[in-house]
């Protein structure tokens, strides 16, 4: 059997990218938004966006989906 050198890729329901992380913290999660690191913290002390926090730990996660989610609400046309 002859091998013609490529790779099918095989295709999951559910997952994006699994090399990329779900959880971001704060910094990351301002970055791909577009947001500096206080107007990420203002949106979570607003509570527009949710965070995960690990028992005891102070540093917050943001969730991918969330950000996503925070996204989709506020798209907006201009007129």
């Amino acid at each position: 059997m002859k091998r013609s050198g490529t790779i099918d890729k095989k295709t999951t329901s559910g997952i994006s990218n699994p090399n990329e992380p779900r959880l971001f913290p704060l910094k990351k999660a301002a970055e791909y938004l577009g947001l500096t690191t206080w107007a990420m913290r203002e949106r979570v002390w607003a509570g527009d966006i949710p965070v995960v926090r690990f028992n005891g730990g102070r540093k917050m996660y943001l969730d991918r989906h969330d950000l996503d989610s925070f996204i989709e609400q506020n798209k907006t046309v201009i007129l």
